[in-house]
């Protein structure tokens, strides 16, 4: 049996939004009208003004595509004309006169099995505290945090190995495949949004780069699991204050990428070993395969070792 299109405006910014833009495109089942997303920014030291992943994407198809620097005071005339809105990493507020505009109103994707982490980064936080288990929530929003009632889950396991990255991938081709059972049970009426337990409910902010410091007093898998969180954004780092030596005081030190060690090294001290470069915590070992020292380009293990502690 055919199925109409889905009239349909979609609400996105950064990488996570445009998997989801890609699957919406490649369903078939949605006519995506309308794309909204946040305005270009600076990037880099050379502030740069760059479009988010969403609006690249969005302009690849040749789709209508809008910017508001705030949907406060957005013109409804338009929205009322949607039969459903589609939410997935947009990050701006959405007011409930928006919310309310489509016919169906606006379904949200998140990361994370509600009610646990609600907000900004429930990736990062299932990773950070070593979570085995995480999924997507198919949800209503409503007007709250990621409060609104849930149309469907889909649950994923979580591989040791697993970084933001790498989640964020799965997360959105298991969002992909589960959205249309889910939009259309919804639009059909044989699924009722189910309100969450708020009793059950914690939440997550976004992460500044003070969040990266590494505490040395913590165990190497709680380091490690920071580092699959943080990493690429805000990334973990130490100073030569704190651990290094063969570099200028004062200077941070970014670990691009580290793996959990089952070498002897004394807690805070650096082990150097067939050119690897290990580092000891407060319980266990990381080896560091990737870093870069403050104001010096990224460079491998060897490259360090040879460029700063055989000095």
């Amino acid at each position: 049996m055919s199925v109409n299109k889905i009239s349909t405006i979609f609400f996105g910014t950064h990488d996570f939004g445009a998997q989801i833009l890609q699957g919406l495109i490649d369903n078939g089942l949605f006519d995506i009208q309308l794309v909204i997303t946040q305005p270009d920014k600076p990037v880099g030291r050379k502030q740069i003004l760059t479009p988010p992943p969403v609006k690249v994407l969005a302009e690849k198809f040749d789709l209508k595509i809008d910017q508001p620097s705030s949907l406060k005071t957005y013109s409804l005339t338009d929205l009322q004309t949607y039969e459903l809105g589609i939410c997935a990493q947009y990050g701006l507020i959405i007011p409930q006169t928006v919310l309310d505009a489509p016919k169906h109103g606006i379904i949200n994707i998140h990361t994370s099995l509600l009610p646990k982490y609600r907000g900004a980064s429930p990736i990062q936080n299932a990773l950070i505290d070593g979570e085995s288990e995480t999924g997507v929530t198919i949800m209503k929003m409503d007007a709250g945090l990621d409060t609104g009632p849930i149309l469907a889950q889909f649950k994923i396991k979580i591989a040791e190995d697993d970084t933001y990255a790498t989640l964020e991938q799965k997360l959105a081709k298991t969002a992909n495949l589960g959205l249309t059972e889910a939009v259309l049970g919804y639009i059909s009426g044989k699924i009722v949004p189910q309100p969450q337990d708020n009793n059950l409910a914690t939440t997550c902010g976004q992460f500044s780069r003070e969040d990266g410091k590494i505490d040395w007093s913590k165990t190497a898998k709680e380091i490690y699991n920071l580092y699959r969180g943080l990493t690429p954004w805000p990334g973990v780092w130490t100073t030569t204050d704190d651990l290094f030596f063969g570099v200028e005081k004062g200077k941070r030190i970014k670990f691009l990428e580290v793996k959990l060690s089952d070498k002897e090294v004394e807690s805070r001290k650096l082990k150097v070993e067939s050119d690897g470069l290990f580092v000891g915590c407060n319980n266990g070992a990381i080896e560091v395969l990737e870093l870069q020292v403050e104001g010096s380009k990224p460079m491998d293990a060897k490259s360090f070792i040879n460029g700063y502690l055989k000095k």
